[in-house]
């Protein structure tokens, strides 16, 4: 009985949880996103730090994005 109410609620919570991930951001909501404290690094200065240290590391030409050699050679 209780294996039938964890998948009942495990059904209903997905569609529940993903129904705000349908709705467009209005205009006048977007103010909000671009507020300097909603971005993903909200230091520009250490986030440039950051990928300076991991390419000075892994000598990953092309940053965080494509592989590299991994000599540690710039």
């Amino acid at each position: 009985m209780v294996m039938k109410h964890r998948l009942l609620l495990g059904l209903l919570m997905v569609p529940l949880a993903s129904a705000c991930s349908l709705q467009p951001v209005q205009p006048w909501q977007r103010g909000h996103l671009a507020r300097p404290e909603m971005a993903w690094e909200p230091d520009p200065l250490l986030a440039a730090y950051r990928r300076h240290v991991q390419f000075s590391k892994e000598a990953a030409t092309g940053g965080p994005v494509l592989g590299g050699g991994g000599c540690g050679c710039n």
